[in-house]
């Protein structure tokens, strides 16, 4: 069965052009021009993988981000942003919001593709990988869940590779550029910065549940995740 991906983009050519690219992948594009056609196609059947537009009428692509991070429907749904905002704040932000990754205007079919399916190659693997535990969480790979004791944690598809890779790879130092390597793939040119991000929404969100501390800065070596955070 074809992968179906939803392009949310209010410039009718753009769709096009990225619909027509991604039938050359074999995908199946559903199109969308604003938020409430988006939240229609996405009520009618949850896709694989959403391209959102930065910009767009009456609700921008950071708000929707967020707002589907939030949902349990779309929580685990990767999510890539079109953006001609090609600044490092503007990336960051969209990385912030929830974003898995991010495609700069202009861009080619090619570069279009090879970032679609590195990103549904990760969440493929990620339904792969088994279940673990460590201190109060617990990861339910099959059920592709993340629990706090019995409490299930809302988490997104980046943060969760993130924190399986932690959880799987315990009490050891890793740099942000083996993070990248490990997580992201040697073969996506991914910032480093991106890791400093995800990690902040990693610790966000195991916050409410009192692991926040697990995930421990290494002054000038990266990152460990630990069950002693004392």
């Amino acid at each position: 069965m074809q992968k179906q991906i939803l392009i949310v983009d209010d410039e009718p050519a753009i769709r096009d052009m990225v619909a027509f690219a991604l039938r050359k992948g074999d995908y199946a594009p559903v199109h969308a021009g604003d938020a409430r056609e988006a939240q229609a196609a996405i009520a009618d059947r949850v896709p694989d993988l959403i391209l959102l537009d930065w910009m767009l009428p009456g609700s921008s692509g950071l708000e929707l981000a967020r707002r589907w991070r939030r949902e349990a429907l779309t929580r685990e749904v990767p999510i890539i942003m079109l953006t001609a905002r090609g600044e490092e704040n503007d990336r960051v932000g969209g990385l912030e919001a929830g974003v898995d990754d991010y495609v700069v205007k202009p861009f080619s079919a090619r570069e279009l593709l090879a970032r679609i399916r590195a990103v549904l190659r990760r969440s493929r693997e990620d339904d792969e990988d088994g279940s673990v535990a460590m201190g109060v969480l617990r990861i339910d790979g099959a059920a592709h869940r993340v629990f706090a004791d019995d409490a299930v944690v809302p988490i997104g598809p980046t943060e969760y590779r993130l924190l399986h890779f932690f959880m799987t790879h315990p009490d050891r130092v890793y740099s942000r550029a083996q993070l990248l390597d490990h997580v992201w793939g040697g073969s996506v040119y991914v910032e480093e910065r991106t890791i400093d991000v995800h990690i902040r929404r990693l610790r966000k969100t195991l916050e409410a549940f009192g692991a926040d501390r697990m995930v421990q800065t290494v002054r000038g070596a990266g990152y460990r995740f630990s069950a002693a955070t004392d």
